[in-house]
């Protein structure tokens, strides 16, 4: 039963999330509410491997739920399941993109799918920005706004934007490490 759980949430997370990794957050944050696979404090985790590792968020992020829901066989299915209505859509794409690629009507939905992307990837953004930077569980009116800055988060955050806006040379890499490094400074 837990492998069909598996295959049709994320069959859907797959079939929906047009415009890439990050466009899956929304979706995945839903299952991490509805399923005991991994909570939303896990889901910030894995964007953090996700974006430091090969592969796209998606399929880390299905692959990771997959195994801690039900081993390597929930991790095949999970992934699987993720990328599987991309293949077929793709496939039937492609055979009929030949045949209707100058139709007005295939360039309009085209161009209306770009800001329904753009909307997910920046609903995202903006979701991983508030876990990040606020302490938003301390919200209780205007009266205490100051507690709910994460300040050590945001000076981080502007010495890392300042840094690669005045270092472009420097490889991306190390400020992936630094990240980490302050991650794992800012737990203890």
């Amino acid at each position: 039963m837990i492998y069909l759980q598996l295959f049709w949430e994320f069959f859907k997370t797959g079939l929906f999330a047009v415009g890439g990794g990050l466009a899956t957050l929304p979706f995945l944050k839903e299952v991490s509410l509805r399923y005991p696979w991994f909570t939303p404090n896990d889901l910030l985790d894995m964007i953090a491997v996700s974006e430091s590792t090969p592969g796209p968020i998606g399929v880390n992020t299905a692959t990771y739920a997959g195994y801690h829901a039900a081993g390597i066989p929930g991790a095949l299915v999970a992934t699987t399941s993720l990328v599987l209505p991309s293949v077929v859509i793709i496939l039937l794409v492609a055979r009929a993109l030949t045949r209707f690629r100058s139709s007005p009507l295939v360039q309009h939905a085209f161009y209306g799918l770009r800001p329904a992307s753009a909307g997910l990837i920046f609903g995202a953004m903006f979701e991983v920005f508030a876990v990040s930077l606020l302490h938003t569980e301390r919200w209780t009116g205007l009266s205490n706004l100051s507690a709910v800055f994460n300040l050590p988060a945001i000076l981080f955050f502007l010495l890392l934007t300042l840094g690669i806006r005045k270092l472009p040379r420097l490889h991306p890499i190390w400020f992936i490490l630094a990240g980490a490094v302050c991650g794992i400074l800012f737990q203890f």
